[in-house]
Protein backbone atom coordinates (compact mmCIF):
# COMPACT_ATOMS: atom_id res chain seq x y z
CA UNK A 1 0.00 0.00 0.00
CA UNK A 2 2.76 2.27 0.62
CA UNK A 3 3.82 4.49 3.36
CA UNK A 4 1.57 7.25 4.72
CA UNK A 5 2.72 10.29 5.86
CA UNK A 6 1.11 13.41 7.47
CA UNK A 7 -1.15 15.85 5.88
CA UNK A 8 -1.25 19.62 5.75
CA UNK A 9 -4.84 18.78 5.68
CA UNK A 10 -5.40 16.29 8.71
CA UNK A 11 -6.98 18.93 10.45
CA UNK A 12 -9.64 20.10 8.18
CA UNK A 13 -10.26 16.14 7.58
CA UNK A 14 -10.61 15.06 10.88
CA UNK A 15 -13.49 18.03 11.62
CA UNK A 16 -15.26 16.87 9.11
CA UNK A 17 -14.96 13.15 9.36
CA UNK A 18 -16.31 12.15 5.58
CA UNK A 19 -14.65 9.17 3.77
CA UNK A 20 -13.34 8.70 0.58
CA UNK A 21 -12.52 5.94 -1.64
CA UNK A 22 -10.86 7.58 -5.01
CA UNK A 23 -9.96 5.52 -8.41
CA UNK A 24 -7.63 7.14 -10.96
CA UNK A 25 -6.44 9.33 -8.67
CA UNK A 26 -3.62 10.49 -10.58
CA UNK A 27 -1.52 13.23 -9.00
CA UNK A 28 -3.52 14.34 -6.56
CA UNK A 29 -5.82 17.75 -8.15
CA UNK A 30 -9.39 15.92 -7.06
CA UNK A 31 -7.23 14.52 -4.47
CA UNK A 32 -6.31 17.70 -2.47
CA UNK A 33 -9.87 19.63 -3.51
CA UNK A 34 -11.51 16.68 -1.87
CA UNK A 35 -9.25 16.98 1.51
CA UNK A 36 -10.07 20.84 1.41
CA UNK A 37 -13.77 20.34 1.53
CA UNK A 38 -13.23 17.98 4.25
CA UNK A 39 -12.83 14.50 2.99
CA UNK A 40 -10.14 11.66 3.93
CA UNK A 41 -9.10 9.29 2.08
CA UNK A 42 -9.92 5.47 2.86
CA UNK A 43 -7.46 4.56 -0.37
CA UNK A 44 -6.64 5.64 -3.74
CA UNK A 45 -5.75 3.36 -6.87
CA UNK A 46 -3.76 4.89 -9.45
CA UNK A 47 -1.89 3.27 -12.24
CA UNK A 48 1.10 5.41 -12.11
CA UNK A 49 3.67 5.16 -9.87
CA UNK A 50 5.19 8.55 -10.35
CA UNK A 51 1.68 10.26 -9.83
CA UNK A 52 1.38 7.71 -6.79
CA UNK A 53 4.59 8.92 -5.35
CA UNK A 54 3.54 12.58 -5.75
CA UNK A 55 0.19 12.04 -4.28
CA UNK A 56 1.63 9.92 -1.11
CA UNK A 57 4.01 12.89 -0.49
CA UNK A 58 2.11 15.67 -0.48
CA UNK A 59 -1.13 14.54 0.83
CA UNK A 60 0.07 11.49 3.22
CA UNK A 61 -2.72 9.13 0.85
CA UNK A 62 -2.73 5.11 0.94
CA UNK A 63 -2.28 4.44 -2.51
CA UNK A 64 -2.28 1.38 -4.76
CA UNK A 65 -0.38 1.36 -7.77
CA UNK A 66 -1.68 -0.79 -10.51
CA UNK A 67 -4.62 -1.22 -12.92
CA UNK A 68 -7.57 -0.25 -10.78
CA UNK A 69 -9.78 -2.92 -12.77
CA UNK A 70 -7.89 -5.63 -11.46
CA UNK A 71 -9.64 -7.78 -8.54
CA UNK A 72 -6.26 -9.01 -7.21
CA UNK A 73 -4.76 -5.36 -6.17
CA UNK A 74 -7.92 -4.46 -4.41
CA UNK A 75 -10.99 -5.50 -2.60
CA UNK A 76 -14.52 -3.47 -3.06
CA UNK A 77 -16.35 -4.96 -0.47
CA UNK A 78 -13.45 -3.83 1.81
CA UNK A 79 -14.18 -0.05 1.29
CA UNK A 80 -18.16 -1.27 1.79
CA UNK A 81 -20.22 2.07 3.03
CA UNK A 82 -17.53 5.03 2.23
CA UNK A 83 -18.94 8.45 2.21
CA UNK A 84 -18.13 9.11 -1.26
CA UNK A 85 -17.00 7.13 -4.29
CA UNK A 86 -14.69 9.43 -6.49
CA UNK A 87 -12.33 9.32 -9.99
CA UNK A 88 -11.52 10.76 -12.78
CA UNK A 89 -11.40 7.80 -14.87
CA UNK A 90 -9.58 8.04 -18.50
CA UNK A 91 -11.11 10.55 -21.01
CA UNK A 92 -9.21 9.03 -24.39
CA UNK A 93 -12.82 7.34 -24.73
CA UNK A 94 -14.80 10.39 -24.97
CA UNK A 95 -12.46 12.85 -25.99
CA UNK A 96 -11.96 14.14 -29.77
CA UNK A 97 -8.12 14.03 -29.42
CA UNK A 98 -8.66 9.96 -28.62
CA UNK A 99 -11.33 9.65 -31.47
CA UNK A 100 -13.64 9.14 -29.09
CA UNK A 101 -13.75 5.41 -29.38
CA UNK A 102 -15.68 5.12 -26.04
CA UNK A 103 -16.64 1.37 -25.13
CA UNK A 104 -13.52 0.82 -27.94
CA UNK A 105 -11.19 1.79 -25.95
CA UNK A 106 -9.06 -0.23 -22.89
CA UNK A 107 -9.34 2.76 -21.05
CA UNK A 108 -12.50 3.53 -20.59
CA UNK A 109 -13.54 2.43 -16.97
CA UNK A 110 -16.60 4.95 -16.61
CA UNK A 111 -19.07 2.06 -16.78
CA UNK A 112 -16.98 -0.14 -14.40
CA UNK A 113 -17.04 2.62 -11.89
CA UNK A 114 -20.92 2.52 -11.55
CA UNK A 115 -20.40 -1.39 -10.85
CA UNK A 116 -18.33 -0.62 -8.20
CA UNK A 117 -21.06 1.58 -6.42
CA UNK A 118 -23.14 -1.48 -6.72
CA UNK A 119 -20.41 -3.22 -4.31
CA UNK A 120 -19.60 -0.51 -1.96
CA UNK A 121 -22.86 1.50 -1.90
CA UNK A 122 -21.10 4.67 -0.95
CA UNK A 123 -23.56 7.13 0.35
CA UNK A 124 -22.16 9.22 -2.63
CA UNK A 125 -20.57 9.22 -6.41
CA UNK A 126 -18.25 11.67 -8.42
CA UNK A 127 -17.12 10.99 -11.76
CA UNK A 128 -15.40 13.48 -13.96
CA UNK A 129 -14.52 13.12 -17.12
CA UNK A 130 -13.84 15.90 -20.50
CA UNK A 131 -16.50 17.90 -22.41
CA UNK A 132 -16.84 15.21 -25.16
CA UNK A 133 -18.70 12.91 -22.74
CA UNK A 134 -21.63 14.99 -23.24
CA UNK A 135 -22.14 14.93 -26.67
CA UNK A 136 -24.63 13.71 -28.62
CA UNK A 137 -22.26 10.29 -29.86
CA UNK A 138 -22.57 9.38 -25.88
CA UNK A 139 -25.96 9.86 -25.41
CA UNK A 140 -27.11 6.66 -25.07
CA UNK A 141 -23.95 5.59 -23.10
CA UNK A 142 -24.97 8.47 -20.56
CA UNK A 143 -28.71 7.26 -20.29
CA UNK A 144 -27.19 3.54 -19.69
CA UNK A 145 -24.89 4.93 -16.40
CA UNK A 146 -28.06 6.98 -15.02
CA UNK A 147 -30.62 3.44 -15.79
CA UNK A 148 -28.01 1.52 -13.88
CA UNK A 149 -27.65 4.28 -10.77
CA UNK A 150 -31.68 4.21 -10.67
CA UNK A 151 -31.52 0.08 -10.45
CA UNK A 152 -29.00 0.73 -7.68
CA UNK A 153 -31.04 3.13 -6.18
CA UNK A 154 -29.23 6.84 -6.76
CA UNK A 155 -30.18 9.39 -8.61
CA UNK A 156 -27.40 10.63 -10.95
CA UNK A 157 -27.00 13.73 -12.44
CA UNK A 158 -24.70 15.34 -15.40
CA UNK A 159 -23.49 18.47 -15.05
CA UNK A 160 -20.82 21.06 -17.54
CA UNK A 161 -18.54 22.78 -15.48
CA UNK A 162 -16.24 25.44 -16.19
CA UNK A 163 -12.92 25.70 -14.53
CA UNK A 164 -12.85 29.57 -15.22
CA UNK A 165 -15.75 30.21 -13.07
CA UNK A 166 -14.43 29.18 -9.91
CA UNK A 167 -11.04 30.40 -9.58
CA UNK A 168 -8.68 28.57 -12.35
CA UNK A 169 -6.72 30.73 -14.92
CA UNK A 170 -8.10 28.43 -17.83
CA UNK A 171 -11.05 27.46 -19.47
CA UNK A 172 -10.92 23.49 -19.04
CA UNK A 173 -14.84 22.43 -19.47
CA UNK A 174 -15.49 19.38 -16.76
CA UNK A 175 -18.24 16.84 -17.47
CA UNK A 176 -19.27 15.55 -13.98
CA UNK A 177 -21.44 13.33 -12.90
CA UNK A 178 -22.81 13.17 -9.08
CA UNK A 179 -25.62 10.79 -7.85
CA UNK A 180 -26.99 10.04 -4.37
CA UNK A 181 -30.01 8.02 -2.93
CA UNK A 182 -32.73 10.33 -3.49
CA UNK A 183 -33.11 11.62 -0.22
CA UNK A 184 -29.76 13.15 0.12
CA UNK A 185 -29.77 13.98 -4.05
CA UNK A 186 -32.70 16.54 -3.00
CA UNK A 187 -30.49 18.30 -1.14
CA UNK A 188 -27.37 18.52 -3.51
CA UNK A 189 -26.89 21.71 -5.42
CA UNK A 190 -24.36 22.33 -7.90
CA UNK A 191 -21.91 24.95 -6.99
CA UNK A 192 -22.27 28.45 -8.63
CA UNK A 193 -20.08 30.49 -10.28
CA UNK A 194 -18.32 32.15 -7.80
CA UNK A 195 -18.57 36.42 -7.75
CA UNK A 196 -15.56 37.94 -9.05
CA UNK A 197 -13.60 34.20 -9.58
CA UNK A 198 -11.84 35.09 -12.77
CA UNK A 199 -8.22 34.96 -13.18
CA UNK A 200 -6.36 35.90 -16.04
CA UNK A 201 -2.78 34.09 -16.72
CA UNK A 202 -1.26 37.52 -15.89
CA UNK A 203 -2.49 38.16 -12.54
CA UNK A 204 -2.15 34.16 -11.53
CA UNK A 205 1.61 33.81 -12.68
CA UNK A 206 2.88 37.52 -12.52
CA UNK A 207 4.60 36.51 -8.95
CA UNK A 208 6.22 33.55 -10.71
CA UNK A 209 7.34 35.34 -13.99
CA UNK A 210 8.76 38.39 -11.68
CA UNK A 211 10.71 35.90 -9.25
CA UNK A 212 14.15 35.92 -11.17
CA UNK A 213 14.10 39.83 -11.60
CA UNK A 214 12.48 40.25 -15.30
CA UNK A 215 11.73 43.35 -15.71
CA UNK A 216 9.20 43.34 -18.50
CA UNK A 217 7.03 41.04 -16.11
CA UNK A 218 4.47 43.70 -14.91
CA UNK A 219 3.95 44.65 -18.74
CA UNK A 220 3.42 40.94 -19.55
CA UNK A 221 1.16 40.55 -16.69
CA UNK A 222 -1.14 43.30 -18.27
CA UNK A 223 -0.94 41.29 -21.72
CA UNK A 224 -1.86 38.19 -20.84
CA UNK A 225 -5.36 39.37 -19.53
CA UNK A 226 -7.77 36.12 -20.08
CA UNK A 227 -7.62 32.59 -19.13
CA UNK A 228 -5.63 30.21 -20.96
CA UNK A 229 -6.67 27.51 -23.33
CA UNK A 230 -7.51 24.12 -21.60
CA UNK A 231 -3.89 22.54 -20.32
CA UNK A 232 -3.59 18.82 -22.31
CA UNK A 233 -1.20 16.64 -20.50
CA UNK A 234 -1.81 13.61 -22.88
CA UNK A 235 -1.29 10.27 -21.94
CA UNK A 236 1.88 7.66 -22.88
CA UNK A 237 0.32 7.31 -25.78
CA UNK A 238 0.89 10.41 -27.29
CA UNK A 239 1.51 13.89 -26.30
CA UNK A 240 4.76 15.50 -24.37
CA UNK A 241 5.37 18.50 -22.23
CA UNK A 242 4.22 21.09 -24.49
CA UNK A 243 1.01 23.39 -24.11
CA UNK A 244 -1.05 20.78 -26.65
CA UNK A 245 -2.29 20.69 -30.44
CA UNK A 246 -1.52 23.53 -32.61
CA UNK A 247 -4.67 25.27 -31.72
CA UNK A 248 -4.23 25.23 -27.56
CA UNK A 249 -0.96 26.60 -28.77
CA UNK A 250 -2.14 29.51 -30.71
CA UNK A 251 -4.45 30.57 -27.86
CA UNK A 252 -1.22 30.27 -25.89
CA UNK A 253 0.71 32.73 -28.02
CA UNK A 254 -2.33 35.18 -28.06
CA UNK A 255 -1.49 35.16 -24.19
CA UNK A 256 2.11 35.97 -25.13
CA UNK A 257 2.96 32.10 -23.91
CA UNK A 258 5.68 30.10 -25.92
CA UNK A 259 3.46 26.97 -25.89
CA UNK A 260 5.97 25.00 -27.50
CA UNK A 261 8.10 23.69 -24.57
CA UNK A 262 8.12 23.66 -20.79
CA UNK A 263 11.24 26.16 -19.54
CA UNK A 264 13.67 25.06 -17.02
CA UNK A 265 13.52 28.40 -15.06
CA UNK A 266 11.60 31.55 -15.25
CA UNK A 267 12.46 34.57 -17.32
CA UNK A 268 15.92 36.61 -15.28
CA UNK A 269 17.15 39.87 -15.63
CA UNK A 270 18.60 38.99 -19.05
CA UNK A 271 15.25 37.98 -20.84
CA UNK A 272 14.32 40.28 -23.34
CA UNK A 273 10.88 41.16 -23.86
CA UNK A 274 7.94 38.79 -24.22
CA UNK A 275 6.82 40.95 -27.57
CA UNK A 276 10.05 39.23 -29.10
CA UNK A 277 10.74 35.94 -27.45
CA UNK A 278 7.46 35.11 -25.43
CA UNK A 279 8.42 33.24 -22.41
CA UNK A 280 7.32 29.27 -22.17
CA UNK A 281 5.83 28.17 -18.45
CA UNK A 282 7.60 26.25 -15.65
CA UNK A 283 6.44 23.12 -14.24
CA UNK A 284 5.23 25.36 -11.01
CA UNK A 285 3.75 27.67 -13.64
CA UNK A 286 1.56 24.90 -15.08
CA UNK A 287 0.55 23.84 -11.63
CA UNK A 288 -0.62 27.34 -10.81
CA UNK A 289 -2.84 27.29 -14.04
CA UNK A 290 -4.37 23.86 -13.35
CA UNK A 291 -5.43 25.57 -10.15
CA UNK A 292 -2.89 24.70 -8.04
CA UNK A 293 -1.64 27.68 -5.04
CA UNK A 294 1.16 28.70 -3.69
CA UNK A 295 -0.33 27.68 -0.50
CA UNK A 296 -0.39 24.28 -1.17
CA UNK A 297 3.27 23.79 -1.73
CA UNK A 298 2.56 20.98 -3.79
CA UNK A 299 6.21 19.23 -5.30
CA UNK A 300 5.81 16.79 -8.54
CA UNK A 301 7.52 13.97 -8.73
CA UNK A 302 9.80 12.25 -11.91
CA UNK A 303 10.79 13.89 -14.71
CA UNK A 304 10.37 17.45 -16.29
CA UNK A 305 7.62 15.25 -19.07
CA UNK A 306 6.15 12.99 -16.29
CA UNK A 307 5.67 16.29 -13.74
CA UNK A 308 3.63 18.13 -16.98
CA UNK A 309 1.30 14.99 -17.49
CA UNK A 310 -0.07 15.04 -14.18
CA UNK A 311 -0.22 18.65 -14.40
CA UNK A 312 -2.17 18.16 -17.49
CA UNK A 313 -4.44 15.78 -16.44
CA UNK A 314 -5.34 16.84 -12.87
CA UNK A 315 -8.85 17.93 -12.28
CA UNK A 316 -8.24 21.50 -10.85
CA UNK A 317 -8.21 21.39 -7.15
CA UNK A 318 -10.67 24.50 -6.89
CA UNK A 319 -13.21 22.85 -8.77
CA UNK A 320 -13.03 19.63 -6.83
CA UNK A 321 -13.20 21.45 -3.75
CA UNK A 322 -16.30 23.36 -4.99
CA UNK A 323 -17.88 20.31 -6.02
CA UNK A 324 -17.10 18.51 -2.77
CA UNK A 325 -18.33 20.97 -0.44
CA UNK A 326 -21.84 20.53 -1.35
CA UNK A 327 -21.89 16.91 -1.46
CA UNK A 328 -20.84 16.96 1.76
CA UNK A 329 -23.78 19.74 2.13
CA UNK A 330 -26.31 17.13 1.02
CA UNK A 331 -25.14 14.48 2.87
CA UNK A 332 -25.58 16.37 6.14
CA UNK A 333 -29.18 17.26 4.49
CA UNK A 334 -28.04 20.99 5.32
CA UNK A 335 -29.78 23.69 3.70
CA UNK A 336 -32.97 24.10 1.93
CA UNK A 337 -34.36 21.16 -0.62
CA UNK A 338 -34.75 20.97 -4.27
CA UNK A 339 -38.77 21.05 -4.70
CA UNK A 340 -40.32 18.72 -7.32
CA UNK A 341 -39.42 15.27 -8.74
CA UNK A 342 -36.19 14.07 -10.20
CA UNK A 343 -38.28 12.03 -12.73
CA UNK A 344 -37.73 13.45 -15.88
CA UNK A 345 -34.34 14.84 -15.48
CA UNK A 346 -32.69 11.73 -16.77
CA UNK A 347 -33.51 11.60 -20.41
CA UNK A 348 -30.64 11.85 -22.41
CA UNK A 349 -31.48 9.05 -25.18
CA UNK A 350 -35.39 8.17 -26.18
CA UNK A 351 -34.27 6.11 -28.69
CA UNK A 352 -31.98 3.66 -26.23
CA UNK A 353 -35.20 4.66 -23.55
CA UNK A 354 -37.13 3.08 -25.94
CA UNK A 355 -35.02 -0.06 -27.01
CA UNK A 356 -34.21 -1.26 -23.36
CA UNK A 357 -37.53 -1.01 -22.27
CA UNK A 358 -38.94 -2.50 -24.83
CA UNK A 359 -40.01 -6.47 -24.70
CA UNK A 360 -39.97 -6.89 -28.26
CA UNK A 361 -38.47 -5.74 -31.23
CA UNK A 362 -39.04 -1.61 -32.78
CA UNK A 363 -39.90 -0.31 -35.36
CA UNK A 364 -38.55 3.23 -37.17
CA UNK A 365 -41.75 4.40 -36.76
CA UNK A 366 -42.38 3.62 -33.26
CA UNK A 367 -38.72 4.98 -32.45
CA UNK A 368 -39.29 8.28 -34.10
CA UNK A 369 -42.78 8.66 -31.79
CA UNK A 370 -40.45 8.13 -28.70
CA UNK A 371 -37.85 10.34 -30.22
CA UNK A 372 -40.73 12.94 -30.08
CA UNK A 373 -38.00 16.02 -31.75
CA UNK A 374 -36.37 13.73 -34.50
CA UNK A 375 -37.10 12.42 -37.70
CA UNK A 376 -36.42 9.48 -39.38
CA UNK A 377 -32.97 10.44 -40.18
CA UNK A 378 -32.45 12.08 -36.87
CA UNK A 379 -33.48 7.97 -35.60
CA UNK A 380 -31.02 6.08 -37.89
CA UNK A 381 -28.21 8.68 -36.33
CA UNK A 382 -29.14 7.86 -33.23
CA UNK A 383 -29.34 4.23 -33.66
CA UNK A 384 -25.31 4.49 -35.46
CA UNK A 385 -24.26 6.17 -32.51
CA UNK A 386 -25.97 3.15 -30.09
CA UNK A 387 -24.45 0.63 -32.47
CA UNK A 388 -21.24 2.07 -31.27
CA UNK A 389 -21.40 0.81 -27.58
CA UNK A 390 -24.16 -1.85 -27.71
CA UNK A 391 -25.10 -4.89 -29.65
CA UNK A 392 -27.94 -3.71 -31.88
CA UNK A 393 -29.85 -6.34 -33.31
CA UNK A 394 -31.97 -5.62 -36.36
CA UNK A 395 -34.93 -8.21 -37.48
CA UNK A 396 -36.97 -8.49 -40.80
CA UNK A 397 -40.76 -8.77 -39.72
CA UNK A 398 -42.64 -9.52 -42.88
CA UNK A 399 -40.51 -6.43 -44.69
CA UNK A 400 -40.50 -3.81 -41.76
CA UNK A 401 -37.17 -3.68 -39.92
CA UNK A 402 -36.60 -3.50 -36.59
CA UNK A 403 -34.95 -2.92 -33.83
CA UNK A 404 -33.69 -4.43 -30.65
CA UNK A 405 -30.93 -3.55 -27.50
CA UNK A 406 -28.07 -6.54 -27.45
CA UNK A 407 -25.56 -6.29 -24.92
CA UNK A 408 -23.46 -3.12 -24.02
CA UNK A 409 -20.06 -3.69 -25.32
CA UNK A 410 -18.55 -1.65 -22.60
CA UNK A 411 -16.31 -3.13 -19.78
CA UNK A 412 -18.22 -3.69 -16.21
CA UNK A 413 -15.32 -5.85 -14.77
CA UNK A 414 -16.37 -9.09 -17.00
CA UNK A 415 -13.39 -11.78 -16.37
CA UNK A 416 -13.55 -12.43 -19.91
CA UNK A 417 -13.60 -9.21 -21.63
CA UNK A 418 -11.19 -8.16 -23.95
CA UNK A 419 -9.72 -5.46 -22.07
CA UNK A 420 -7.35 -7.50 -19.70
CA UNK A 421 -5.47 -8.85 -22.93
CA UNK A 422 -4.54 -5.40 -24.15
CA UNK A 423 -3.72 -4.10 -20.46
CA UNK A 424 -1.51 -6.72 -19.29
CA UNK A 425 0.17 -6.77 -22.75
CA UNK A 426 0.51 -2.67 -22.88
CA UNK A 427 0.84 -1.77 -19.09
CA UNK A 428 3.17 0.36 -19.53
CA UNK A 429 1.63 2.55 -22.25
CA UNK A 430 -1.61 3.34 -20.47
CA UNK A 431 -2.69 6.13 -18.62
Amino acid sequence: MGDVGGSPYDGIVSEQGLSVLEVCAGAGGQSLGLHKAGFAHRLAVEIDETAADTLRANLGVPVLVGDVADPELWSAPDYAGVDLLAGGVPCPPFSAAGKQLGTSDERDLFAWAIEQAAIIRPRAIMLENVRGLSAPRFSAYRQRVLDRLDELGYVGEWKLLHAADFGVPQLRPRFVLVAMPVEEMRFFHWPEPLPGARVTVGEALHDLMAADGWKYADAWRDAANDVGPTLVGGSKKHGGADLGPTRAKAGWAKLNVDGRGIADRAPDRKSGSFRTTPPRLTIEMAARIQGWTADDHYVFAGRKTSQYRQIGNAFPPLVAEAIGKSISSALRREGEPRSGSFEGMSLHDPVYRALSRSASPLSLDELVAAYNEGSVAAVQQRLAAIGRDFDLLRVDDNGVERYALGDFRGFTGQADHWRHEVVSRARNRIS
